[in-house]
């Protein structure tokens, strides 16, 4: 069997944010083998807490969602959303100005800043540990482990991919 090992200067777009990270693999058929490393005294992605498309038309975006995949939501106001779907804690249809008043305290996205298509949260077993190193790696923050009404601290940043990328820690969505 050969045995590779790749350690990766910058981590996919997307995960750049996310640390540094070191993979080895081997040549090998065995199915699902753990091909990552932990990197000591970084923190840890412990679940993807919510994922979903930030939607500029609440009404054509739920119309899609509805009528071509068949989900169904709850509703907050013009939040729309489901915890009901396996494999991910939380999708929703997050209009544009709730995610600028999350990210700014203001119903308007900056015009100097990339409008994101998606919204994709990791929660971590240390957001201020988290915090720190993307502030240390650079990245621009667009808020802070800022407390959210319904208890999540979250910190913000936007992927090159113009997806609004949060770090946090859940509460409710823990065990």
């Amino acid at each position: 069997m050969a045995n590779n090992s790749i350690q990766l200067a910058a981590a996919p777009p997307l995960f750049s944010a996310l640390g540094s990270m070191s993979i080895s693999f081997t040549n090998t058929k065995e199915k699902g083998k753990n091909i990552g490393k932990k990197i000591p005294g970084h923190f840890s992605v412990l679940f993807v807490a919510g994922f979903g498309p930030i939607v500029q038309d609440l009404t054509e975006s739920h119309k899609f969602y509805l009528d071509a995949l068949g989900l169904s939501f709850q509703q907050e106001g013009d939040y729309l959303y489901t915890d009901k779907l396996e494999g991910v804690k939380h999708l929703a249809l997050w209009p544009l100005s709730q995610a600028a008043q999350s990210c700014f305290g203001s119903g308007r996205w900056p015009s100097d800043l990339p409008v994101p298509q998606a919204w994709l949260e990791f929660d971590v077993d240390d957001i201020k540990q988290a915090t720190t190193e993307q502030k240390k790696r650079g990245y621009t923050l667009l808020t802070k482990a800022k407390k959210e009404p319904w208890g999540q601290i979250v910190t913000r940043l936007l992927s090159p991919e113009g997806i609004l990328v949060a770090i946090t820690v859940t509460p409710a969505m823990r065990k």
